[in-house]
């Protein structure tokens, strides 16, 4: 694995191998496969914009040979931050087709979070709408590159505005490059030998602020996570996934979410607008079957709904929950009369372990508790503040190992010494007690997590 990040032991490598969950297939040449098998169904859908898996495959293709033309090397770093586009989904499998390593960007973060993850990464690339909902991204990527030495490469989305001094085929006087991100295409090449081991992206996670951390993701273990989620929901070629939260999210990415969705042969939906009405027309215009959202997304949806009339017909699963606080009792309750369709709590953090709730649950475990882990090959505790584990029922810090927990943050020792017990249990921060049935209910936050991760400015020393 790459300087910065944490491999797992070797015995719980050859024990996820053992297990059938890790497979040695990345995830850029899993897609391959996907449009081998399903290459006249259509895979992204944006608005009007349908792209069949043939086509992505081959879009992924050709941008990752214009990235390689371009001066893109393997093995370097790139942010992205895109909107819900089919843009994202391409540039992010054709970057790593071509060999580097992406980081995940939030299209809500700003210079302070940018410039941290480009110092942190030592990123190269920036992908990136040259404006978007007012903000000028390009000249975020102008200055970020004339404060430091990495930035030399930005590709705008689209033509920038007359806002932009930068834009087409230019260069600006430190130095970087513009290329339209369109005029990324070229012949492919001879595919690239990569090992599955090795990170595929970086996804942000909570950190100080304007420094968010980073959390490597391999193509063994994500897949593995996307594909364990898809069986959990039984997924098919027929379902239809909405990506209503940022598709640049873990749970929209992979839980089973857009990976999830594409490695069935189903059809992703993306949306820019999380709200109830742009949701509801593209649920009743592409025939949604199963969309993920956070508990307040969902609690607005519900609440338009007596203004919008019955809910959504097609839709047979809403998976609520994420990172942040779990889906109150009462809203869990309206999900189902009022949507007309099953309810999936989940709970995970980017670096954390996934639990869920499962389809055949009876309402009473759906309704109150966040499930059970994702694998049977995870590894959970409750502890107290002694660290030693608590009682059935009560309360205590959730600790985690599995084949989808990393084991440690990108380039931030300071943070994982603190973060990771001896015998490599993520901490997580998360209160939870455990029912007699064995579901986990989440009760809020350890107090103190903030403090202790507070100031740490972990990366790569100025060069």
């Amino acid at each position: 694995m790459p300087e910065g990040s944490t491999p797992w032991p070797q015995e719980f490598v050859d024990r996820y191998w053992a297990a059938g969950h890790w497979r040695g297939n990345t995830l850029d040449n899993l897609l391959r496969d996907w449009a081998l098998q399903y290459g006249p169904r259509t895979a992204l859908v944006h608005g009007d914009t349908r792209l069949t898996y043939a086509h992505l495959n081959r879009r992924v293709d050709r941008m990752a040979a214009g990235f390689r033309l371009r001066g893109l090397r393997p093995g370097q770093r790139a942010v992205v931050q895109l909107p819900n586009v089919p843009e994202f989904v391409v540039t992010v499998f054709a970057l790593m087709r071509a060999g580097l390593v992406p980081a995940l960007c939030p299209v809500t973060y700003r210079a302070p979070e940018v410039s941290h993850l480009v110092r942190v990464t030592q990123a190269v690339a920036y992908v990136g709408p040259a404006t978007y909902q007012g903000f000028d991204h390009i000249a975020m990527a102008a200055d970020i590159s004339a404060q430091g030495p990495f930035l030399r490469r930005v590709f705008p989305l689209e033509a920038p505005g007359t806002s932009s001094p930068y834009g087409g085929f230019t260069t600006d006087p430190s130095g970087c490059h513009y290329f339209p991100l369109g005029s990324v295409d070229s012949p492919p090449d001879r595919a690239l030998a990569q090992r599955a081991d090795q990170v595929a992206f970086l996804l942000p996670s909570d950190g100080p602020a304007g420094a968010p951390r980073l959390i490597p993701r391999t193509h063994d273990d994500y897949a593995y996570q996307a594909r364990a989620a898809a069986e959990l929901v039984s997924l098919t070629e027929d379902d239809v996934y909405l990506a209503a939260l940022p598709a640049a999210s873990n749970f929209a990415f992979g839980c089973p979410g857009i990976v999830g969705t594409l490695s069935v042969g189903g059809a992703v939906v993306l949306v820019e607008d999380a709200g109830a009405a742009a949701c509801r027309e593209a649920v009743g215009r592409a025939q949604v079957t199963l969309t993920s959202v956070e508990p307040g997304v969902i609690r607005r949806w519900l609440d338009a709904l007596p203004a919008a009339g019955a809910g959504p017909g097609t839709l047979r699963l809403v998976q609520v929950g994420g990172a942040s606080a779990p889906l109150d009792r009462a809203t869990a309750g309206r999900v189902g009369p009022e949507l007309g369709c099953r309810l999936q709590q989940v709970h995970g953090t980017v670096e954390g372990v996934l639990t869920l709730t499962r389809p055949a649950d009876p309402d009473e475990r759906v309704l109150g508790s966040q499930g059970r882990p994702l694998s049977p090959d995870d590894e959970i505790a409750l502890v107290g503040a002694d660290g030693r584990e608590v009682p059935e029922g009560e309360t205590g810090e959730l600790l985690a190992r599995g084949p989808y927990v990393p084991r440690g943050s990108y380039r931030a020792p300071g943070h994982d010494a603190h973060s990771f017990t001896a015998d490599g249990y993520l901490r997580t921060g998360v209160l939870a007690r455990r029912t007699p049935a064995g579901d986990l209910v989440v009760t809020g936050r350890v107090g103190d997590q903030g403090r202790r991760t507070a100031g740490v400015q972990d990366g790569p020393p100025a060069s």
